[in-house]
């Protein structure tokens, strides 16, 4: 499945070992589920025609994400890859991503696998803003930026010149006020889980 014309795609960045956890971070248990399985349901609830997943270190989320989707009937939506060199950080799973989406995709959701409090209600919000020409789109909490971004159509081609493990926070900031940032009440936008003491309050 290609994207539609005129729409948007989603990659969730899920490549990482966790080194701080203590590694398997991604299938801890939250909410009932998986901790990835928060992440995935804020990609799908965005207004997206794909969900590209990137894979790396743990060999088991790529099986949790198919089982999720298989679970939620969104399995004709999801595209799983592999970064083979994931070890490089976050740059390398963006560009590995990046790499899937194709002449008609107009901007991309960018989730982190472990992040799963995003508020839906923010996603297509963010989108409007890009639709109405801004180059990118975030949420901000309490003067804080936060997840997810959304790069538009003409950013598109930068994500595939990414390295390091900064993602694409240098590419935002060189945007400077022609990021759009929207307002969220809610602080799912700033909730990442680094360490088992952060997967206390699933809400």
């Amino acid at each position: 499945m290609t994207t539609e014309a005129g729409g948007f795609d989603a990659i969730v960045l899920a490549a990482g070992a966790g080194a701080r956890f203590g590694g398997g971070k991604l299938l801890a248990p939250w909410a009932g589920g998986v901790l990835l399985d928060g992440a995935l349901a804020a990609a799908f609830a965005a207004p997206v025609t794909r969900v590209i997943l990137v894979t790396g270190a743990d060999a088991q989320v790529g099986g949790a994400a198919k089982a999720y989707a298989q679970r939620t009937g969104q399995t004709a939506r999801l595209v799983i890859v592999h970064a083979a060199d994931h070890a490089e950080g976050m740059g390398a799973s963006l560009r590995r991503g990046a790499a899937e989406l194709g002449p008609a995709c107009e901007g991309v959701f960018v989730f982190l696998g472990d992040m799963p409090r995003i508020p839906h209600a923010i996603l297509p919000v963010l989108a409007e803003a890009v639709r109405k020409g801004a180059p990118a789109a975030a949420p901000v909490h309490q003067g804080q930026r936060g997840h997810p971004a959304l790069l538009g159509r003409a950013l598109l081609p930068q994500l595939g010149e990414l390295s390091g493990d900064a993602g694409a926070r240098g590419l935002l900031k060189r945007l400077g006020d022609r990021l759009a940032l929207v307002e969220a009440s809610d602080d799912g936008v700033l909730f990442d889980v680094d360490q088992p003491g952060d997967l206390g309050a699933p809400r």
